[in-house]
């Protein structure tokens, strides 16, 4: 059963690293929750008010707590676990539309400074979906390039390039077909399919109206676009490609289970990534119109958004963190500890670990160009740190790079 605890002014709730599954909800008094901005290094205060609820997104994530929360006068704030929190939770319709939102609109403030930080220049919607089908065509992907031409043809009749795009369409088309000639025959990915819990959720014949299914390559959302839509992968993989500055950059592989498109729902935002299927690839597609009633009607489903944001939201933080670090050696030291970590999934770290990764993926993680991750990367080689191969890299001690990492960092800010 929840219950109500009396905190006394000074007190400290909880500390910033701890590792603590409980959630709370301000019923009266002051807490102020404290951290250090990722960019600047500077202290970040924020107050909760009565009735909010705060320690959400660790306990859900099952990650350290991202910052203190410290009493300022004498409080009482009611404390309970994840299943209880989850009870509430699914009876309480506009609190989960409010909190679906507020994590939406955190997500999308950490991919925002990840945009500043990488230098991407912000293009209006019609410019960036015309930059992300050319990154497309220019990489000879002639068949995603296509899907995103004659997206931008449907959602923007009217444009004053109409004839423009209509002939890159043409010509990416021609070139798609001249590909697939050649490639017959040829699958270039197998489909996956495992089973879990969102897909259980929707393995209904009622959710069977809403299953679309998409071939190797075609584009299933583009950057740019705007978002009337979200996905849940049934079979098959999806990938998230980002165009930054021109350039694609791989950004995650999404498996069966697993929804993508739901943040611009929630927050009638541009799509930010493009998702490319590979291989075959079956989702159920929702609109804009039916989602609120879908997840208020469906706990079990706000839940595994909501838990799916927690791990979006930490995960983009890491990432952030790493293009924070000015000392490009410790930056890509810690690259592979984030890649180690992932692999890791959740479990202790094993000394040695096999990276599955190119020079150009850890150059894409570290923000780096490749030459400069090249430089580094022999650096560790060098020093019997690392193995590198075409496709993949031993590293030899994980901890040993956690530690140069550390060492670095600590050195740089003396």
């Amino acid at each position: 059963m929840p219950k109500a605890m009396q905190y006394s002014k000074g007190s400290i709730i909880y500390f910033e690293g701890d590792m603590d599954d409980r959630i709370f909800i301000l019923q009266q008094g002051s807490v102020l929750l404290t951290s250090t901005d990722i960019e600047t290094g500077k202290p970040v205060a924020e107050s909760v008010k009565n009735g909010e609820f705060f320690g959400v997104k660790s306990a859900f994530g099952h990650f350290s707590r991202e910052e203190t929360a410290t009493v300022l006068v004498p409080t009482v704030a009611v404390c309970m676990t994840v299943q209880e929190f989850e009870l509430l939770f699914s009876n309480n319709k506009q609190l989960i539309m409010k909190m679906l939102r507020v994590f939406s609109n955190q997500l999308r403030q950490i991919h925002k400074k990840t945009e500043s930080v990488l230098h991407n220049i912000a293009e209006d919607q019609q410019t960036g979906m015309l930059a992300v089908a050319k990154s497309f065509y220019d990489d000879e992907q002639y068949r995603s390039a296509c899907d995103i031409y004659l997206k931008f043809l449907i959602r923007y009749p009217n444009t004053t390039r109409k004839a423009e795009v209509s002939k890159l369409y043409a010509e990416s088309k021609l070139r798609s077909e001249k590909q697939i000639m050649r490639n017959r025959g040829i699958d270039p990915s197998e489909s996956i399919d495992v089973s879990n819990s969102s897909l259980k959720l929707f393995s209904l014949p009622a959710f069977e109206r809403f299953a679309k299914e998409y071939e190797p390559n075609q584009i299933i959302i583009s950057e740019y676009e705007p978002g009337d839509s979200f996905y849940l992968i049934q079979s098959g993989s999806v990938q998230l490609v980002k165009c930054v500055n021109g350039t694609k950059k791989h950004l995650d592989i999404l498996k069966p289970g697993e929804f993508f498109g739901e943040m611009a729902i929630l927050d009638n935002s541009p799509r930010s990534a493009t998702c490319m299927a590979i291989g075959k690839v079956k989702c159920l597609e929702f609109n804009k119109e039916n989602f609120e009633l879908l997840i208020t009607g469906n706990p079990q489903m706000a839940l595994l958004l909501l838990k799916l944001f927690c791990k979006r939201i930490y995960d983009q933080k890491r990432r952030f963190r790493i293009l924070c670090i000015k000392d490009t050696h410790a930056r890509v030291a810690d690259v592979f500890c984030m890649l180690a970590e992932m692999n890791s999934q959740g479990k202790e770290l094993e000394k040695q670990q096999r990276i599955n990764a190119t020079f150009a993926d850890i150059s894409h993680w570290a923000g780096l160009s490749p030459e400069v991750t090249r430089d580094e990367i022999n650096r560790f080689v060098e020093q019997r740190k690392i193995e590198a191969y075409d496709n993949y890299f031993i590293v030899n001690n994980i901890l040993d790079l956690k530690r140069t990492y550390e060492t670095r960092m600590n050195v740089a800010t003396r």
